[in-house]
């Protein structure tokens, strides 16, 4: 059996076990990386030889008993979007094509506490701005399921990492959706965890007020795992919060009995595809077999998360962004006179269409003039939209739908339409805007074969409520196939 078809966490017991030796676990995820990436085109950099180096260490404490937890010995990938020191990291943009950074995110350096092995870092969407992976100026990430097809994005490399068995589990980051509708295309899990849960120390920022890093894997247990060795307060991120407890695992329990869990009729209207619909009110009734007490409602300003969502993200895009400038790192144009200039050529040659459109988009709602008509309106609709949620909460522990519209498009046919791929994030976006966690598991495969995704919300701080649905819900999934 290949280690790589393991979960992360089965593959540590086998590690600890002295069943298998984390050397064995490492070459075999170089192996499939070398096999496969070709196809898939999942990594921006391998870090093979650091890797089997680092394989060695960590046997070594594993054997003395000084490393004991549940990762340790796995081999992990990295969104590269995160820093990692002396390892190159990209944001898979031009613009950063010779960054190495000199120290590492907090998320990745407490994975490396836990013993994990970097592989190294995979392909995004340019600075995480955009759903399919195709924004990417070192080329295009295929779906495993279907290379035609796209994985989604912006953690579209982390989640076809996964799904290929290039990896045992990958660190994604999510503004908009970007690790639940990659986790939904690619078949497998990823969690979104509440606004602050995990520091966004060494994250190269896109959305400030909306990114949160969060875990990719193969399954449910897998996720509360690495999201509990990964969360924290960090004095390093002044919007990183003190928490009560950072227990994830003890959610991991076969029983939603009682539980309130609402559908809301405005994700089941037009726009959604019937296979998706099916699948997702087959999850709900598997629910309810359960004990769960599963009822529709309605959700309002559904319709107003999207404008809302690119007024912010992109205003705070272009106040992000303004710093590659070809001064103090990354590219710099060589033809260039002057100054401004430089600043001019590097950035029109650096930064790629769709990140071009974002900046200006974000200066045009704040500059003067426009300020108070998009960018405080989009503010103001972002703290009514939590609202809504808040009073939806009131009745119901959880809330489940579709995680996208449909399941992965050819490539090629959402960057035609700009407009056509910001409407496919219709049900991710209002999590982020509103900072509460949400987790994406698979739920079936349309009649092309490819993965279908459900998605649970839950309130600030309660990921413990959608770790619990999904946990059971993945059991009822198991035991139907046997």
């Amino acid at each position: 059996m290949s280690l790589m078809s393991l979960t992360a966490v089965e593959l540590g017991k086998k590690i600890k076990a002295h069943e298998v030796s984390v050397l064995d676990a490492v070459t075999e995820a170089i192996a499939a990386i070398e096999e496969k990436d070709d196809t898939f085109g999942c990594f921006v950099t391998v870090t093979k030889e650091q890797a089997l180096e680092r394989a060695k260490t960590v046997q070594q404490r594993i054997d003395e008993g000084k490393l004991t937890g549940p990762l340790a010995g796995v081999p992990v990938a990295i969104k590269d979007n995160l820093c990692t020191e002396g390892i190159l990291t990209t944001c898979s943009s031009k613009i950063l094509e010779n960054f190495v950074p000199v120290y590492t995110a907090e998320a990745v350096a407490k994975l490396e506490e836990a013993g994990a092995i970097i592989l190294g870092k995979t392909n995004m969407d340019e600075f995480a701005m955009g759903s399919t992976t195709e924004t990417s100026a070192f080329g295009v990430t295929r779906n495993p399921h279907n290379p035609q097809h796209v994985p989604g994005g912006s953690s579209g490399g982390s989640c076809a990492a996964v799904a290929a068995g290039e990896c045992s589990c990958a660190l994604g980051s999510d503004t908009g959706g970007s690790i639940r509708q990659p986790s939904s295309f690619c078949g497998v899990t990823g969690i979104k965890p509440t606004y602050g849960t995990v520091s966004r120390y060494g994250l190269i920022a896109y959305g400030s007020s909306l990114d949160q890093i969060g875990p990719v894997a193969k399954d449910v247990t897998d996720c509360a795992v690495i999201l509990e060795i990964i969360a924290g307060h960090d004095s390093k991120d002044s919007t990183s919060i003190s928490r009560e407890s950072y227990d994830f695992t003890s959610a991991l329990v076969d029983d939603v009995k009682g539980m309130r869990i609402g559908l809301p009729r405005d994700y089941f209207s037009e726009g959604l595809d019937e296979e998706v619909k099916t699948a997702v009110y087959k999850a709900a009734e598997m629910l309810r077999e359960k004990g769960a007490i599963v009822e529709e409602f309605e959700l309002g300003l559904v319709d107003y998360a999207i404008p809302a969502y690119y007024v912010i993200a992109s205003a705070e895009a272009s106040s992000n962004l303004e710093r590659f400038d070809g001064v103090k790192y990354g590219y710099r144009a060589k033809e260039s006179e002057g100054l401004h200039n430089m600043y001019k050529v590097t950035r029109s040659e650096g930064f790629g269409p769709e990140v071009k459109r974002r900046i200006m988009l974000g200066s045009f709602v704040l500059s003067s003039g426009y300020y108070d008509a998009y960018y405080l309106k989009a503010l103001r609709t972002k703290a009514l939209i939590k609202k809504e949620f808040d009073k939806a909460f009131k009745t119901y522990d959880v809330i489940l739908g579709p995680t996208a519209p449909t399941t992965a498009p050819k490539l090629g046919e959402s960057l035609s339409d700009p407009l056509k791929m910001y409407l496919g994030d219709i049900y991710t976006i209002s999590v982020n805007l509103a900072g509460l966690p949400g987790i994406s598991l698979p739920c079936g495969k349309d009649s092309k074969g490819l993965p279908i995704g459900l998605q649970m919300i839950g309130d600030c701080f309660k990921e413990n409520n959608i770790i619990r649905a999904a946990y059971a819900y993945e059991c009822s999934r198991k035991e139907q196939e046997g």
